[in-house]
């Protein structure tokens, strides 16, 4: 006789499962079960079967669930087992052995296990241990207060479990197999500290260092977000380990691993792109194979990146300008000292939409062109699109300076002390920088390394015209995928079959989606979700305007997200005007009909449609005629419901 509570409430024999009965009857069993051959008082059992205020009659409720519980007991034959319910007054006490109990064998294995001192034998304990688990502790129980409680203390102790297993693993040296077990209850878990800083280790130590560090930066934000805290000491300290020792010592095994479990990211929400054109050249990759002397810290390349060959090239000219070409099989040519081309450095802005792809297009290139850039490649994400409060300048140079071998104890606390130390450690290294998701041109110019052998990138959803009026920024503008371009992404998300079987469906979905890599990414999750669906259905649902963005949503990545972060840094007329636009024109708008929907001054209305077409939630396609894309005005028309919704209530 098995009795479970590593999940469903349950009791088994050899002939099967044994019907328990009603919820209250299978949780007086599981009260049991949490103390067995220990007396429980019938008013703990009242307070663990009521959530609310229990009936009058509660006690004599309770009778008749111990009598008909004791009566199902002995008819699958508890005696033989060593299990008697036993009346105690008024408490009840259920008589066994201790190792019928999943649970009680879960806390034995736990306790044998030793990571440390016997690491092969921990790893064998460990998983006869997690293999007790069929589900959620406690499953079909009364969901109250104590029960809750002790569903909780019981997930923890899983959790310690892995993470025991996960340093049982590295003990062995197995740290692929460490982030594999740690990988799955990380995602579950994310504000986790202490599992996520084992996960950063295990990541970095098979070379997946760009791996690790992304899942500082998710922690770190969500932490800021749902807490208002900042990262811990344990993950603190982890991501300063990774800093400090970059490269891993087997990076360049890990780094071909890294290649093939990547995933795309692109602007502060995971967005990426999909396979087809624009393949990172034979010489980069060549150049990968070699352990990489200096920094990196880009994320990894977003997976099958898809199209931009015109805005890559440009980049490329822009950034690269005396570039000779490789040698596939060889790396770069030998026209220089330094293996073809010298990068000419300098800064290029790449700006666009929210959800454009911004991100994913120079993480591309940086990976792309790396043995352009021999003494390493730094990454910031500054967050000034990404709900919370923007990076700090001070912070990111800490982290800069750290990743560049600066012991932590020798960085200056003054702000412009540090700058000008990192300015000065990076003036002759061949260094690339990448400053992502930026808020202003202020937030940016103390992170300009300013040696002539640095290129630095730079993104926003602003157009940052100070960046370009004062340091000599060149810009680049990211528009929406074409048509051809939008549907090849979505076979390469669905699979090209899929996307055969209705090719003007997919055309419609493109459309609906404006084109962005983010709307088609996250329509693609819903059919991915629903493999049912033809992509008709989608298209079909997606053209009820009233519902067009909440589907366009993956949890908390999405359009409706995106545009919410682009909006809540305008100002508050700025933020009247786009609902206005939003709610009175159709897509296109000049500066008088605009002025006459908004009843204001046509001057001021004039500056704050410059400031939205700054921040490309308008489009100025010709002189005084700017344009609002579907989604931007169905979230803008939204954004007005929920105000007018509010003010009424």
């Amino acid at each position: 006789m098995d009795f479970s509570l590593l999940g469903p409430v349950a009791v088994t024999t050899g002939t099967g499962e044994v019907a328990l009965g009603p919820v209250k009857r299978r949780s007086l069993l599981a009260m049991l079960l949490l103390q067995p051959n220990a007396i429980v008082p019938v008013e703990q059992l009242i307070t663990c079967l009521w959530d609310e205020e229990p009936p009058e009659h509660a006690r004599t409720v309770i009778q008749g669930h111990v009598s008909r519980l004791r009566a199902t007991l002995a008819e699958a034959g508890a005696d033989a087992y060593g299990v008697e319910l036993v009346t105690r007054g008024s408490a009840y006490q259920l008589r066994m052995p201790e190792q019928l109990v999943d649970s009680q064998r879960f806390s034995e294995l736990l306790s044998l296990a030793r990571p440390e001192a016997a690491p092969e034998e921990a790893v064998d304990l460990l998983r006869q241990a997690l293999d007790l688990w069929r589900g959620p502790a406690l499953t079909g129980t009364v969901a109250s207060p104590p029960f809750a409680a002790a569903a909780h203390a019981l997930e923890e102790r899983r959790l310690a479990a892995v993470e025991a297993l996960a340093r049982a693993h590295g003990a062995l040296g197995r740290y692929e197999k460490a982030a594999d077990v740690l990988h799955p209850v990380a995602v579950a878990n994310p504000l986790r500290e202490g599992l996520i800083a084992a996960l950063m280790l295990a990541l970095y130590r098979i070379g997946r260092q760009s791996d690790a560090i992304a899942w500082y930066h998710r922690t770190r934000e969500l932490l800021a977000d749902d807490l208002g805290v900042d990262p811990g000491e344990r993950l603190r300290a982890a991501y300063q380990e990774i800093l400090r020792a970059a490269p891993a010592p087997n990076a360049p095994q890990a780094q071909a691993q890294a290649q093939h479990h990547g995933q795309g990211r692109d602007e502060g929400q995971g967005q990426g792109q999909g396979q087809g054109q624009g393949q990172i050249p034979a010489q980069a990759a060549a150049a990968r194979q070699e352990p990489a002397p200096g920094p990196q810290l880009l994320p990894r390349p977003p997976a099958g990146f898809l199209g931009r060959d015109h805005e890559l090239a440009y980049l490329t000219r822009l950034t690269l300008p005396a570039a000779e070409p490789a040698d596939p099989a060889n790396g770069p040519a030998h026209g220089s000292a330094h293996g073809g081309f010298p990068p000419e450095g300098g800064i290029t802005l790449v700006s666009g939409p929210a959800g454009v792809g911004k991100t994913g297009l120079v993480v591309h290139w940086g990976h792309a062109h790396a043995y352009a850039f021999p003494d390493g490649r730094l990454f910031a994400d500054l967050r000034g699109f990404s709900g919370g409060e923007a990076a700090a300048p001070a912070e990111v140079l800490r982290e800069f300076l750290l990743a560049l071998g600066q012991p932590a104890d020798r960085i200056p606390p003054s702000p412009e002390a540090a700058a000008a130390l990192y300015r000065s450690l990076v003036a002759n290294r061949r260094l690339l920088v990448v400053l992502d998701n930026a808020s202003s041109s202020a937030q940016v110019r103390p992170l300009l390394p300013g040696g002539p052998q640095c290129t630095t990138l730079v993104t926003s959803r602003s157009r940052l015209d100070g960046l370009i009026a004062t340091d000599a920024a060149r810009p680049v503008r990211l528009h929406a995928l074409g048509p051809e371009d939008g549907v090849a992404l979505l076979g390469a998300l669905l699979g090209p079959d899929r996307v055969a079987e209705d090719p003007e469906a997919a055309q419609e979905l493109v459309t609906l989606c404006d084109g962005l890599p983010l709307a088609l990414r996250a329509a693609s999750a819903q059919l991915q979700a629903r493999p049912r669906w033809r992509l008709a259905r989608l298209a079909t649902a997606l053209r009820d305007e009233r519902r067009r963005l909440a589907l366009l949503s993956a949890e908390d990545a999405g359009v409706a997200a995106a545009l919410r972060n682009s909006a809540a840094r305008l100002s508050a007329d700025d933020a009247r005007l786009l609902r206005t636009l939003g709610t009175g024109f159709a897509r296109e708008v000049n500066t008088a009909e605009a002025a006459a929907l908004a009843g204001a001054d046509p001057e001021l209305i004039q500056d704050g449609l410059e400031r939205l077409a700054e921040m490309h939630l308008l489009d100025e396609e010709a002189t005084n005629r700017y344009v609002m894309s579907d989604l931007v005005k169905l979230f803008a028309q939204d954004s007005e419901d929920r105000r007018d919704g509010e003010g009424k209530g």
